[in-house]
């Protein structure tokens, strides 16, 4: 059974789902090379305008499945693959608007792959955590960057230090989430919200995350000089 569905609409919306529920849709070797392979897919298609991560079961995704490490054949090789098959920067940087919709627990990992998505609608039931230090480590697949760039730092300093998780409204309250809706509605509203970005044009939300993205790094004038070219492409 796979790990990953991939559903692509007429008006070029694609659900990927994580489909992995009896265990939370924690994120294996195999769902990382089943992402991998959908990711690419998403980008390459010229029909596709916009995603939908979602999960299924009772979680969003609980984070890294935690008996799968250790297991490859070697650490080198570990970090070989993770430098050759960055997933998380080729989520970050998809050339198209992507929305997490989150329900259920989104832990470690699954709460990651939510911040990597350029919009976020969550369940009242949600919850956003980052708990690898409980375990000994530190979050990294992107946490420590993407969560201070989201929400105020002093928050992402206490989520990342503690490990505490926070429901869905205060999600919304330090703006992790842009939206909370019941759960039986959250399926609906993620479809809304892609519908009215799949009727925009193409080009213009792609230069449009571009500046965004890019310009997070610049200084201001630099950033402005950035939107400029950007919009001179774009007409």
């Amino acid at each position: 059974m796979s790990s990953v569905l991939y559903d692509k609409d007429a008006q070029g919306i694609v659900r990927l789902t994580l489909n992995r529920p009896e265990k939370l849709n924690a994120v294996d070797l195999a769902m990382r090379d089943e992402l991998w392979s959908a990711f690419e897919a998403f980008r390459d298609d010229p029909d596709a305008r916009v995603l939908i991560l979602r999960g299924v079961g009772d979680a969003f995704s609980a984070g890294a499945d935690i008996s799968d490490f250790g297991t490859a054949p070697s650490y080198v090789e570990a970090r070989r693959a993770r430098h050759e098959r960055d997933l998380w920067a080729l989520l970050l940087h998809l050339p198209k608007p992507t929305i997490a919709a989150v329900h259920g627990y989104a832990l470690g990992a699954g709460c990651e792959m939510a911040l990597l998505c350029d919009l976020r609608i969550g369940s009242d039931d949600a919850r956003f955590g980052l708990p690898e230090v409980s375990l000994g480590y530190i979050p990294s697949a992107g946490g420590t960057q993407t969560l201070p760039r989201t929400v105020p730092p002093g928050v992402a300093m206490h989520m990342i230090l503690s490990g505490d998780p926070i429901d869905a409204q205060e999600a919304y309250r330090w703006k992790l989430v842009q939206r909370v809706v019941p759960r039986d509605q959250l399926d609906s509203a993620a479809d809304d919200w892609a519908r009215s970005l799949a009727a925009r044009l193409p080009l213009a939300l792609r230069y449009a995350k571009e500046a965004v993205l890019r310009g997070l790094d610049l200084p201001l004038a630099d950033g402005l000089a950035l939107e400029s070219r950007l919009a001179r492409l774009g007409t």
